[in-house]
């Protein structure tokens, strides 16, 4: 075992699938720019020297590189496309949308796309053109499995999980929990360290992880919002409110049959969530929960998301913008009375 970021874990991750599998190779911007960063998180740092031609660097073109990307999948390879922020996905909207997840279905099964797709989300200081949470765009778009990791663990498990499937996969990296170190250190980063094992090892796609027991109110989080949610948690657990987190994990598929154990144990749902609350994956969590265990539910569910802006850029503004802990705890405190 070693104690790895999750910048680190994903590092680990993509170089071992290139050692094991010659067909799996990444393109994006900026990843393999020798003596450089490795793309926009450290990610790819300094791979290009064990793997050289193997780390493809591209023009500022993501719908370009998005479809090199699928007709290389299309074709046998294995690729990982990077983009450096999680809002330039629109630029490959077309991409992904109409070829990248439709094309194993529209031709029967007989074309397969192993394309992982990695982009990082989340307010961070940048502005609202570098800071949306995506992650609302993609869950509706059948044929393309959705993933976020809140863990090391599960960052290297789940990257792995997704090279090998053959179907494109979604990857979504907050900003704020890569724990990169030196000019990429993110201020206001939240420790999503972990042990990750020496030997070979996935995360199952399509999995949730309950992160603490509970039975009086179960928090359902992602990305940044898991940690905010168990942080929510210890402060509830001094009150004397036992309250469950579930890391949802999977965005698509959603792991119906984990959130529902814990809905059923509680009967109370708070789902917290960064991005805005019209139309986000909580509005679509909430729904499922409601029609598949609403006879189990005390309480209709309450969902905590972010304000129906864009990400303001002051300091201050982004702060509020964003829930945070005490926004979680106070929803869950009071359903909980409920």
């Amino acid at each position: 075992m070693r104690r790895l970021g999750i910048a680190e874990a994903l590092r680990e991750a993509i170089a071992e699938e290139m050692r094991r599998d010659e067909r799996v190779f990444c393109i994006g911007e900026d990843i393999g720019v020798p003596g450089g960063w490795g793309g926009a998180f450290t990610v790819t740092l300094g791979l290009e020297k064990e793997f050289p031609g193997r780390l493809v660097d591209t023009p500022i073109a993501e719908n370009g590189f998005f479809g090199i990307a699928i007709g290389a999948a299309i074709l046998g390879m294995r690729p990982i496309a990077d983009v450096e922020y999680g809002d330039f996905l629109a630029c490959a909207m077309d991409q992904i949308h109409s070829n990248a997840s439709m094309m194993r279905y529209m031709s029967g099964g007989t074309v397969r796309v192993p394309l992982v797709m990695r982009a990082p989300v989340g307010a961070t200081g940048r502005g609202a053109q570098h800071a949306r949470n995506m992650e609302r765009f993609f869950i509706g778009m059948p044929g393309l499995k959705v993933v976020a990791p809140s863990t090391a663990y599960d960052a290297k498990g789940l990257l792995k999980a997704a090279v090998r499937d053959d179907n494109p996969v979604m990857i979504f990296e907050h900003k704020l929990l890569y724990g990169s170190k030196g000019p990429r250190g993110e201020p206001g980063a939240v420790d999503a360290t972990s042990d990750v094992p020496d030997e070979d090892y996935v995360v199952p796609l399509g999995r949730a992880a309950v992160r603490r027991e509970g039975g009086r109110v179960t928090i359902l989080g992602w990305l940044l919002m898991a940690h905010y949610a168990l942080a929510a948690a210890r402060t509830l657990a001094a009150e004397g409110i036992d309250a469950e987190v579930v890391d949802v994990r999977s965005l698509s598929p959603f792991d119906y049959e984990t959130i529902g154990r814990s809905v059923r144990k509680t009967g109370r749902v708070v789902i917290a969530e960064e991005g805005p609350k019209t139309g986000g994956v909580a509005a679509e969590l909430a729904a499922g929960i409601t029609e598949r265990f609403g006879d189990s539910l005390l309480a209709p569910v309450v969902r905590v998301a972010s304000a129906d802006v864009p990400v303001p850029f002051a300091p201050q503004l982004e702060n509020a913008y964003r829930p945070d802990p005490a926004r979680i705890c106070r929803a869950a405190g009071a359903l909980a009375s409920v």
